[in-house]
């Protein structure tokens, strides 16, 4: 089932999500959910907060950037109550990130290249890696919705005053999308 998008404006997004265990009700169907979601929408990443729904759950489909970074062949999967580590370089690298919370925009967004954590996959099995690259970024832009921040908070302030009409009218409700939203009210 394909699920609505939750818009900037709407307070889930920036709340603390919440981790879960293997009893989390609808588990399963929600991932599932989730992955159809993703795929309709064409994006790459899909925290459980932007479907309205505040539990500390990221989906990560990497695929379409296989050319271009060969770690992200197949990388497909469900991260449940991920932690980030440490980031294991100084290195960091900008890159136009955009959001389905917040379509139409973009911005460079400068991120560390590297990132060290755990998470448990849909099984709970629970892993400790490093990631670099593309699936670090689509990791920590993920993650940061966990946390209740978005992309938005890691540019200017002077870049954010300017976004400051588009980001008001999507908070009032006035946006469309390409794929199915819950515009705020």
């Amino acid at each position: 089932m394909i699920l609505p998008i939750t818009i900037y404006g709407n307070p889930v997004l920036r709340r603390k999500s919440q981790p879960i265990d293997k009893n989390y009700p609808g588990l399963k169907e929600l991932i599932a959910n989730m992955f159809d979601t993703l795929k309709v929408s064409e994006g790459v990443g899909l925290a459980a907060p932007q479907v309205g729904v505040n539990i500390r759950l990221v989906l990560i489909d990497a695929t379409p950037f296989a050319e271009d970074d060969a770690n992200c062949k197949d990388f497909k999967l469900a991260i449940i109550n991920p932690e980030i580590i440490d980031f294991p370089t100084d290195e960091e690298e900008s890159f136009e990130e955009g959001c389905l919370s917040l379509p139409g925009l973009s911005e460079e967004v400068w991120r560390p290249d590297k990132v060290e954590l755990t998470y448990y996959d849909e099984n709970f099995v629970q892993h400790h890696e490093t990631w670099d690259g593309m699936r670090a970024r689509i990791f920590q832009h993920e993650y940061d919705h966990l946390e209740g921040k978005m992309f938005i908070d890691h540019i200017s302030a002077i870049k954010r005053r300017l976004l400051g009409g588009k980001l008001n009218a999507m908070a009032k409700g006035k946006v469309s999308a390409r794929y199915r939203i819950v515009p705020n009210k």
